[in-house]
């Protein structure tokens, strides 16, 4: 089941019997209100969605349902199209891979700013000698055949 599918029978949703030996994972994590809508955009259109609070004037990246500054629950027509440009607020050169060893090419992973929230994603097409902090970047998208609605459907970040 994908992050963008949801349980339409009970039955799906189990709970762990103590009396077993292993736990049996049967949930499925879902990505709730605000990342559905998240997620199908950066499938169907790919465009980046965030949600703006009209009272504190903050847009969230990725998209909330309620404003985490003054509580202000966020509707659908609090939705807007942030764009696919941020800006680079932190990177790291990643040398090791999952199990530790080493890369044969280090890959670049950067906290991207986009409106007043951060996306964690890869940096593509660069060389760590180009990147500083606040460095202009644009998403690159996966074709749209290829997407599956997840965060992966941006294939990296460009520096411009």
């Amino acid at each position: 089941m994908g992050i963008l599918e949801r349980n339409s029978r009970n039955i799906d949703n189990r709970c762990w019997n103590p009396g077993i030996k292993a736990f049996p994972v049967k949930n499925v994590y879902t990505a709730g209100v605000a990342g559905q809508r998240f997620f199908e955009e950066l499938k169907e259109n790919g465009k980046i969605y965030g949600s703006k609070c009209e009272k504190c004037g903050l847009t969230y990246v990725p998209a909330r349902i309620y404003c985490e500054k003054c509580f202000d629950h966020l509707l659908e027509k609090d939705w807007v199209d942030v764009g696919i440009e941020g800006t680079i607020y932190s990177y790291t050169l990643v040398c090791k891979t999952k199990s530790g060893g080493p890369k044969e090419k280090p890959s670049i992973m950067a906290a991207i700013r986009i409106a007043d929230g951060l996306l964690i994603h890869r940096l593509g097409d660069c060389r760590e000698e180009e990147l500083e902090i606040g460095r202009p970047v644009k998403a690159e998208f996966k074709p749209k055949q290829d997407r599956t609605g997840s965060i992966e459907d941006i294939m990296h970040f460009k520096p411009l």
